[in-house]
């Protein structure tokens, strides 16, 4: 993976965590599994790793397809505030990722630049479903850490085996797919996806 290229989807990462609307998240992280798919098929010299591609590429389309049913069926009233500002969250993004870039050894990629983009993805995802409060996020947040984790396939030495990222692209949609009925389900109680509003739940 060229380091242009990670450093795209880590410029897409960062809208996630400081972008107000779930729709441009959804956007933005569908992006990421578009442009991993592109490359998986650049970088692909097999049948094997034109399946793993294929994979990522329905994985992206499935997934943003799923949200943004989500999101239209459960129109927020009115925004859902987050813990922070924007540029407080942008701020708490970067200064994890470069935390984590610091501290965090190599991860026997080869490849830095890759490593460095993995650990940046992290960082945005953790302080999305930290700061943010709307359950759409977090979900566009566990999508991210999938996209994270083919980032560092793709850069990997033996590339993305099928099997594995079929497996992981099937896992990933069911997950999300438990994690959106469970915002319907908070939406239906509350008439709102605020995560703040468990704290109201009692046994």
């Amino acid at each position: 993976m060229s380091s242009s290229v990670a450093w795209i989807i880590v410029a897409l990462g960062l809208g996630v965590p400081t972008l107000r609307r779930r729709s441009v998240a959804i956007a933005l992280v569908t992006a990421q599994g578009l442009l991993l798919a592109a490359t998986a098929a650049l970088q692909a010299d097999a049948l094997d790793e034109f399946v793993a591609a294929g994979a990522l590429l329905c994985r992206a389309v499935l997934l943003c397809g799923l949200l943004l049913l989500v999101v239209r069926r459960t129109r927020e009233a009115r925004p859902v505030r987050a813990d922070a500002g924007p540029l407080a969250r942008g701020a708490l993004a970067v200064g994890l990722a470069l935390l984590l870039a610091v501290l965090v050894p190599s991860l026997g990629l080869g490849d830095r630049d890759a490593e460095r983009a993995l650990l940046a993805l992290v960082a945005f995802a953790l302080v999305t479903v930290a700061t943010r409060k709307a359950t759409v996020f977090h979900i566009a947040a566990l999508v991210q850490i999938d996209n994270a984790l083919a980032v560092a396939a793709l850069a990997a030495a033996g590339g993305l085996p099928s099997l594995i990222e079929l497996g992981v692209a099937a896992d990933l949609i069911v997950v999300v797919l438990v994690a959106a009925l469970l915002h319907a389900r908070i939406y239906a109680e509350f008439g709102s996806g605020d995560t703040a509003h468990l704290g109201a739940l009692r046994d």
